[in-house]
């Protein structure tokens, strides 16, 4: 079996430091280069000596970084292949913990290099401010849990992945499942969403005992870094430095204030339209006209040439980077059997290419995922000149602008997909979904600020925590005779059990991508021009800075909310 729809990619530019010929076969093939990296950095006697060694960590950090990206892509595309899972966790037990471990050392050398302060800024500012976190929070005892940590992490992927149900006499993925909670028989709806939520319930307590697992050992990570508790040190390590918890906190409240009253409202409309005395959790994917699901597709080829389409019409160069991805395979879409859950993009930073892997069914929730991983794999091709590996990622918070604005901007030519009637239709369903997804990225991120700082807590407590979260954020919905698929539905959330913490980036992102459409309307040139330019940053300046390149906006409070809001209304009632 092919494991990766790729083959082989060449690098963007020649190796100068790498060998051609080296293979990640063992850590015995890579330790070398490490013990000549540090050499090396003995010898910098200028700035010029300091910035070409910096070039020589990058280029061993995009090679040893595409072998994983390859083995993860591998994994994830086929949970059950033996071979693509032991490849995986062959890196991970036995490669990954020793690159920690050596770029830390090399991490620590530089920090105390005494050219190090000569370095130009801003080119090195965030390169600088990086580095010295990293050495501040490293910890060679945290090496092996950090190990058990992505074991459980996949673990958790090959479970989910193989999750099935019979359904009308096939076997059907819980993914492929979604198709039947658009139905307009409230009993086919009711049905599907009944074989699911069991099928979640029954791996129910294993997927607690392996939360339980998690959470010991990302707290026992922050103790032995000397945090008081795992919030606060992944607040650090993940690169915050430009807002705090409590700014999470004015999210949420915004959410509550802001948001929630407009996603009553919806939902209130949506039962009037349904003839319901309650919505229950069937009632909200459903068509509330009671017309049939939109049907964008039913091949994913289908699918890809018409998004490229979309691409044709909004700007010549995305377009092209699209066909790229075309014609070099780097596309899985359509879900199967033994396929992790979820989409994502991940790059391949030797080739800086893109690769995007989706769970495609043929709904208008597909479309949208295509041109929100799009927009990640735009960010990958925008920052390909930049030649330090660190940089050629900007923070979570910008990654996702990049690929919500896509949402907005592809989302205006979805007449490549549909009727004229049919786009508006589609086009409703995305400005309701964002008002949806305001208050679960509120539910999620406080109840993982609550998990960390209530580390003692049992698992009533955690299904306590999180039941009166959704009481705060999860609408006018009831689940009356389904109060424990309430209680347990955040374990399908895989950012909680892989990525801890996030989850908030969306949602700070997400008043981004609305900043970006906003200035759409009144000079869309200028706001796609803003958009590429800031994509092509990288990650080489502050986030502030990256919104600030993009023309929009850096807060996430109640006056940060209620115009973008206020816009979505706006835009919903124009398509009424």
């Amino acid at each position: 079996m092919e494991l990766l729809p790729f083959g082989d990619l060449p690098p963007y530019k020649p190796r100068t430091f790498v060998p051609v010929d080296l293979t990640v076969a063992s850590w015995d093939a890579i330790a070398p280069l490490f013990d000549q990296l540090d050499s090396a950095l003995d010898s910098c006697a200028s700035v010029d000596d300091l910035e070409s060694w910096l070039l020589d960590v990058s280029e061993l950090g995009a090679v040893l970084d595409e072998d994983g990206s390859r083995r993860y892509i591998a994994m994830t595309c086929h949970t059950s292949v033996d071979a693509a899972k032991n490849a995986y966790l062959d890196f991970i037990e036995n490669i990954e913990p020793h690159l920690k471990e050596r770029f830390f050392q090399l991490a620590k050398k530089f920090v105390s290099h005494p050219c190090r302060s000569e370095l130009p800024e801003p080119r090195y500012q965030i390169l600088n401010r990086d580095w010295q976190s990293t050495v501040e929070l490293f910890r060679e005892e945290n090496v092996p849990l950090e190990t058990e940590e992505s074991k459980l992490g996949q673990a958790y992927q090959e479970k989910m992945g193989a999750l099935t149900v019979e359904f009308k006499g096939e076997e059907k993925t819980l993914v492929q499942m979604g198709v039947y909670l658009q139905e307009t028989d409230r009993s086919v709806r009711q049905e599907a969403w009944g074989l699911v939520a069991d099928r979640r319930l029954a791996v129910a307590d294993e997927c607690d005992r392996q939360f339980d697992q998690l959470r010991d050992i990302r707290i026992q990570i922050a103790k032995n870094a000397g945090y008081a508790d795992y919030r606060d040190y992944k607040h650090i390590a993940k690169g915050r430095f430009d807002y705090q918890p409590e700014d999470c906190f004015k999210f949420h409240e915004a959410v509550e204030t802001v948001v929630m009253p407009a996603y009553n409202e919806l939902l209130a409309e949506r039962k009037r339209k349904l003839g319901l005395d309650v919505l229950r959790p069937w009632d909200t994917a459903v068509d509330p006209d009671g017309l049939e699901p939109l049907k964008p597709f039913s091949e994913v080829d289908d699918m890809v040439s018409k998004t490229k389409a979309i691409f044709d019409e909004i700007d010549e160069e995305l377009a092209g980077g699209f066909q790229t991805m075309r014609n070099q395979s780097l596309l899985d879409l359509a879900n199967r059997k033994g396929k992790a859950p979820g989409g994502y993009q991940s790059s391949l930073p030797e080739a800086r290419l893109p690769f995007i892997f989706m769970n495609a069914v043929g709904l208008q929730r597909d479309v949208e995922t295509l041109l929100h991983e799009a927009g990640h794999a735009f960010h990958t091709l925008a920052a390909q000149e930049e030649d330090i590996h660190e940089y050629q990622h900007a923070p979570l918070e910008f990654c996702e602008v990049a690929s919500m604005s896509m949402e907005f901007i592809g989302n205006e030519h979805l007449e490549q997909f549909y009727s004229e009637e049919d786009s508006v239709r589609a086009r409703r369903q995305h400005l309701e979904g964002v008002l949806g997804l305001f208050p679960w990225i509120a539910t999620v991120d406080a109840f993982q600020h609550w998990i960390y700082t209530n580390p003692k807590h049992s698992v009533e407590d955690r299904d306590r925590a999180w039941s009166g979260l959704l009481d705060r954020f999860g609408g006018d919905i009831d689940w009356s005779g389904h109060e424990l698929a309430r209680t347990k539905m955040w374990h399908r959330q895989s950012h909680i059990f892989l990525v801890p913490f996030y989850y908030i980036e969306y949602g700070i992102a997400q008043l981004g991508a609305l900043g970006v459409w906003n200035n759409s309307k009144s000079d869309r040139a200028k706001a796609l021009a803003d958009y590429k330019k800031a994509l092509a940053l990288g990650g080489s300046r502050p986030l502030p800075e990256l919104f600030t390149a993009a023309n929009i906006p850096f807060r996430f409070d109640d006056e940060a909310f209620k115009p973008l809001i206020e816009l979505v209304q706006t835009e919903l009632e124009a398509l009424a």
